[in-house]
């Protein structure tokens, strides 16, 4: 079974085929529909030769049962009701894109994930059992909220050294409130970062792919609410 995975991000989609190693990608930002998102990836899909038998997509927002249940923040509209599988032809799965990311990076144990990017992402994984959480817009100080801070736009008004800190800080108290043995932190701007508290570490975001083709595996290492997969 070839899958094709879709990592949608508020900069841009990557995709990436089963038994292939280089990842395809388009830009995306608030003017990308979900219309819009299906057919350009079908588009790059079939112009690169890649022919697939199902799909799994890593939203930037809630999602229940396949669906996304809000608007995503940083993308244009139309995401909710939208029909995926009628769009790509063939089944779909669709899962929180931290979440699918943390599954693709789990080892064991109690495994709180943090996706530094456009906003914050966040999913933990106990014992082999996913629960996608949405922490990113809970209040954290002076009334702002968690991606405030830790975001894209906290790291543009703070500047790198200030954003370090805070997201050290971040990390500390939500692995303590998640009671969380590591953390893995993810996304685009884990990079940028120096120092890691303990018990954490790095993640690869190449490791969303391997969480969206675990999503189809009958073995796998994590377990989804709606779907398990023995570990």
């Amino acid at each position: 079974m070839k899958i094709l995975v879709l990592d949608v991000g508020g900069t841009h989609v990557k995709i990436l085929l089963s038994g292939r190693r280089s990842k395809l990608q388009f830009d995306s930002g608030p003017k990308m529909t979900a219309a819009v998102m299906a057919a350009t990836a079908k588009k790059m899909a079939a112009d690169a030769g890649w022919k697939y038998d199902v799909v799994s997509i890593g939203f930037p927002g809630p999602v229940m049962h396949n669906m996304p249940v809000a608007e995503p923040h940083n993308l244009g509209p139309g995401w909710m009701g939208f029909d995926f599988r009628r769009a790509f032809g063939c089944p779909v799965k669709m899962l929180n894109d931290a979440a699918m990311q943390a599954m693709g990076s789990y080892e064991g144990r109690r495994m709180l994930f943090l996706g530094l990017g456009t906003g914050l992402g966040s999913a933990m994984i106990v014992d082999s059992v996913l629960e996608p959480l949405e922490l990113a817009h809970l209040p954290y100080k002076k009334g702002k909220s968690y991606e405030d801070y830790v975001g894209l736009a906290g790291l543009q008004r703070l500047g790198k050294k200030k954003w370090r800190k805070n997201v050290a800080e971040v990390v500390i108290k939500l692995k303590t409130a998640m009671q969380a043995d590591y953390v893995v932190i993810g996304g685009g701007n884990a990079r940028l970062l120096k120092r890691l508290p303990a018990d954490t570490r790095l993640g690869d975001n190449n490791n969303a792919f391997r969480g969206g083709f675990r999503l189809w595996q009958k073995q796998g290492h994590v377990t989804r609410r709606q779907n398990v997969v023995h570990k």
